[in-house]
């Protein structure tokens, strides 16, 4: 005769199910965002090496993150200029960013999620100084070339952003402007203008508080700098979208200018001096 499961068994057996699901999970969520990390990790490298190919290209100048010609015409962006080099849409797409596609022109900026920095824009009417560039610079008379990024392995050119699909929001994912953040006071020893920051967290600060260190130009809100009553140009953030906990824990790669990529923590970042944003 067959002897049938009892009731406190099957409740033993649920129980232990149960047990080894809360214990696996976490351990399949944190495997999956470490894969998405490792993929957006190769894919800075790929761009890095497309970057230092156009430059040995084009007599050692960084590709333009926006190139205005001085009329009304509509601005070419870097990747235009550096599809060639890759020819795959899909590395210029941040994994895990949620309807993210490659900006193909001007027209599709908000929409991407891997952006170049605004150092390297070429506009001819810019009125911007080189070594005193203020919030919202888009770009410089001149493009720029290695000779202005002194330290290249210490120049941050591009990182992981805030994206949109649509056109009423202030995403520009295509760029982040280094001119937007904090710079350190007249009181900390290592004031520099090259050590001034972007606005840099791991939650989207186009549209949500963020927490940013002293010195940034959002207002304060509930103890938190919130950067979104901003306007689009001096946004363009920087978005630790990887392991994001709200408490600056999440990460991007961060592409530098000799081509190699590092993945880096937002609280990393915002240390004065670790990252060489504005080079000139």
């Amino acid at each position: 005769m067959r002897r049938a499961f009892t009731l406190i068994e099957l409740l033993v057996v649920i129980a232990i199910i149960a047990i080894l699901a809360a214990i696996l999970f976490p351990v399949f969520a944190q495997a999956k965002e470490a894969a998405k990390k490792t993929k957006a990790l190769a894919q800075m490298k790929q761009l890095g090496s497309s970057l230092f190919i156009y430059a040995s290209d084009h007599d050692d100048f960084f590709v333009p993150s926006s190139q205005r010609d001085g009329t009304s015409a509509t601005p070419t962006i870097w990747t235009q200029g550096l599809m060639p080099y890759v020819k795959n849409t899909e590395i210029f797409v941040a994994p895990d960013a949620q309807g993210s596609s490659f900006a193909a022109d001007w027209n599709g900026r908000r929409n991407q999620s891997i952006g170049y920095s605004d150092a390297t824009g070429v506009d001819p009417f810019s009125t911007a100084v080189p070594g005193a560039a203020g919030p919202g610079t888009e770009g410089f008379t001149s493009g720029a070339s290695f000779s202005v990024a002194e330290e290249s392995a210490r120049t941050g050119l591009i990182v992981t952003t805030p994206n949109t699909a649509i056109t009423t929001e202030k995403e520009r994912g295509y760029v982040f402007n280094p001119y937007n953040g904090a710079k350190p006071t007249t009181a900390d020893p290592v004031e520099d203008y090259k050590n001034g920051l972007p606005l840099i967290a791991d939650v989207n600060l186009v549209k949500q508080p963020g927490i940013l260190p002293v010195g940034s130009p959002c207002p304060v809100s509930l103890g938190l700098s919130n950067c979104t009553g901003l306007t689009p140009g001096t946004l363009k953030p920087v978005y630790a979208r990887y392991s994001r906990t709200g408490k600056n824990d999440g990460s991007t790669p961060v592409v530098f200018a000799d081509s190699h990529a590092k993945s880096m923590t937002a609280a990393a970042m915002n240390s004065f001096g670790k990252v060489i944003w504005r080079f000139r």
